[in-house]
């Protein structure tokens, strides 16, 4: 298995929308293609996975052993042999601890860089900042550039220019095009179920890159690093139960590929439902997960979904598991208020209110420790990423406590009442001294 990963040095460069070209365009010229995305961004899987056509995992260089992510490529090698793997934030660019920079990840896995710069406000510096990127650290390989967002021939002969006698190879360039912007949302891009015309897109962001882009070279410059030989299996999150139900929709998207695989590797047989359908969980479910999405963008089709209700209220009742994470968490507490102010009911499993009223971010690489009682049995790194506020919290046991990237003490978090927890932090791996 061989494979790239497509940086930047800065977020904003475009490499989402370069990934997404490259992966459908190599897939196209009948390369054996599977796409991953460095850190724990839940948003962009669901686009690569549409432009590959096959699942994308994520490589998380702070938040997973080296041995997970390795195990993850292994993983990813029964369903491909070239990995094309997207960057986050810039190429250097980690926690707040200074560590689990895609860089990082480069060195893990052996993979050449191609650095995806946004020219629009650069002409000659482009020089200096290339040759910084590919002279910072010795133990990756910076093989060479896409020049994005070029505004014209002689813009393009500037840069060129500059280039030249540096050395660096410039394997593309893609001119300013409106068409290439992808929607956001406060949390990053507007998931990929909400797309309108997502596949146009994709197949319009392939089309420049095959006209732009030098697909032989790339693949070339990839295959001179093999990915290194997978280890043993290593172990990973443990299924929550035998027989898991998950929540499974455009308010309950943010669902990590890489943890049901876990699962199902455990033993762990998988259904899933839509609330926003009214559907309810599974009748023999032992247990059921609640992933993070944007509930507060549903809170009417939510407070009025009858047979998710019951249902829920059911598994709680017998005594079954029921875990959910961040927008999962908030829906299991007692209402939801909106931006504008509206209040809406939720299920009431958990004594807790939160609130868009007054919007405040909350972001960060976590790790946590189970509490007792919790349900879970060992440390774990997460990730914290939302805008909603708790505004009431009734009598309930806490789950974890938390320590931030620094190290940090960050008080505890998360509520249980019984079987029925939850938290907003989006779990990733064990802990390396809990493996």
């Amino acid at each position: 298995m061989s494979g790239l990963l497509i940086a930047a040095p800065a977020s904003g460069s475009g490499k989402t929308t370069v990934t997404l070209g490259l992966a459908r365009a190599l897939a196209d010229a009948g390369l054996s293609l599977v796409s991953g995305k460095a850190g724990p961004d839940y948003i962009d899987p669901a686009f690569h996975a549409a432009a590959s056509r096959k699942p994308c995992l994520n490589y998380d260089p702070w938040a997973m052993r080296p041995e997970m992510i390795r195990d993850n490529a292994a993983t990813q090698a029964g369903a491909g042999d070239f990995l094309l793997i997207e960057a986050m934030m810039g190429l250097f660019d980690g926690a707040a601890d200074g560590t689990g920079a895609p860089a990082d990840l480069a060195a893990t896995l052996g993979l050449p860089v191609v650095l995806v710069v946004d020219c629009s406000r650069l002409s000659q510096s482009v020089a200096a900042m290339v040759l910084g990127y590919r002279d910072f650290r010795r133990d990756i390989q910076v093989a060479g550039v896409i020049l994005n967002k070029v505004g014209s021939v002689r813009h393009e002969a500037m840069l060129r220019g500059a280039l030249e006698a540096s050395g660096v190879e410039i394997f593309g360039v893609l001119e300013r095009d409106p068409a290439l912007a992808l929607p956001e949302r406060h949390l990053g891009l507007v998931q990929a179920g909400e797309h309108g015309r997502l596949e146009s897109f994709i197949a319009h962001a392939a089309d420049v890159v095959k006209r732009c882009c030098d697909l032989d070279r790339l693949v070339s410059v990839a295959a001179t690093r093999a990915l290194q030989a997978p280890g043993p299996s290593v172990s990973r999150l443990p299924p929550l139960g035998q027989r898991i139900a998950i929540a499974q929709d455009v308010a309950f998207a943010f669902t990590y590929e890489h943890l049901l695989i876990g699962w199902r590797g455990a033993g762990a047989s998988l259904s899933f439902f839509s609330p926003l359908a009214d559907e309810a969980p599974a009748a023999d479910a032992d247990a059921v997960y609640l992933p993070g999405g944007y509930p507060e963008l549903h809170g009417p089709a939510l407070a009025n979904a009858g047979h998710f209700r019951l249902g829920m209220h059911s598994v709680a009742r017998r005594g079954a598991r029921v875990y959910g994470e961040c927008g999962g968490y908030m829906t299991l507490g007692e209402a939801l208020v909106a931006a504008d102010g509206s209040r809406y009911e939720m299920l009431g499993l958990l004594p807790l209110v939160t609130s868009f009223a007054e919007r405040r971010r909350h972001l960060g690489y976590r790790r946590v420790t189970p509490l007792e009682g919790s349900g879970f049995a060992a440390p774990m790194t997460a990730h914290e990423f939302h805008y909603s506020t708790v505004v009431h919290e009734g009598e309930a046991e806490r789950l974890f406590a938390v320590t931030d990237a620094m190290g940090d003490d960050l008080g505890e978090a998360g509520l249980r009442r019984g079987a029925v927890s939850g938290s907003y932090m989006h779990l990733i791996d064990l802990a390396p001294e809990a493996a």
